[in-house]
């Protein structure tokens, strides 16, 4: 995969990078780490995070960790493939890669939310749609661990819109030609107006996230798969195999959740989830019978 919108000589440019960025080691995997939900900031970066930080309440210090992809797909397949952790860990998302790179039967419990909570009007899943499924996961499932992947601040950026965002492409096949990395390439609109905007989406997020950080328990740590390029090596958005710290350093920041019961969930999804075979299956079984579902 490559940036859309990239001439020859971009794209022969971008394909020498990757070509060294598949021979280099890789960073750290989340697994390794202590958290018990990991909220995931899709194309979040750690300087925008730590902007935005003052004004949020629940976040502290940001620090920072090396990711292991530069995209979502290469972030999905070296976090979770081959990882016995997998099998007892629930995770919600609505990153549309997952359908090519996670195995459903191989997490406790996986909740595809982008499947049935799509916004045709804003191109994407709404980050209410991640926090309310992921509230009732944390609820109703007996999982060890919690992955919580929101698709903001990448693009299209919901509170904030720029003109001719073709929004996400909901096949998890690629990005549109029609996004803001193109644009800010061409000189169509200014890096200022393209971070405003982006900045703009990423508190839309946290606001979600505040939800849900008083509506489950444990320690939470807020985190990105990859981050986001304008213009760094004169490249764009996100390509995958792609060296660089804006997209690698991605933000690191815990708290602590406390379930207060101030959100109840209403999303359910149209047929039960898919039940892990390797792990809990009983337990959930039960839930499910328990909720109606079976």
């Amino acid at each position: 995969m490559t940036e859309p919108g990239m001439g020859r000589l971009g794209t022969a440019y971008l394909r020498c990078i990757q070509a060294i960025g598949r021979r280099l080691p890789y960073g750290t995997n989340v697994f390794d780490r202590e958290w018990d939900v990991l909220v995931v900031l899709d194309a979040c970066r750690a300087d925008a995070l730590r902007d935005v930080a003052p004004d949020v309440a629940f976040l502290g210090d940001v620090g920072t960790v090396r990711s292991v992809g530069s995209s979502s797909s290469e972030w999905l397949e070296n976090t979770f493939g081959g990882r016995e952790e997998t099998a007892r860990t629930v995770m919600v998302t609505g990153n549309t890669w997952t359908d090519r790179y996670l195995d459903s039967e191989s997490f406790a419990a996986l909740d595809e939310v982008w499947k049935y909570a799509w916004d045709d009007e804003s191109g994407t899943v709404p980050a209410a749609a991640i926090t309310d499924r992921a509230v009732a996961a944390a609820r109703e499932r007996d999982a060890d661990r919690l992955v919580v992947h929101y698709m903001q601040p990448h693009h299209p950026f919901v509170p904030d819109p720029l003109a001719g965002d073709g929004g996400m492409a909901r096949t998890g096949d690629r990005s549109s030609d029609a996004n803001p990395w193109v644009s800010l390439r061409r000189g169509d609109v200014s890096r200022e107006r393209v971070w405003d905007a982006y900045c703009a989406n990423l508190r839309y997020a946290l606001g979600e996230v505040e939800t849900l950080v008083e509506n489950v328990d444990g320690r939470i740590v807020v985190t990105a798969d990859h981050g986001n390029l304008f213009g760094e090596w004169g490249l764009y958005g996100h390509p995958m195999h792609t060296p660089i710290s804006a997209l690698l350093a991605v933000p690191w920041a815990e708290t602590t959740g406390t379930d207060r019961g101030t959100h109840t969930p209403a999303l359910d999804p149209p047929e039960p989830l898919p039940v892990s075979r390797v792990y809990g299956a009983e337990t959930d079984r039960e839930r499910l019978a328990a909720l109606g579902y079976l």
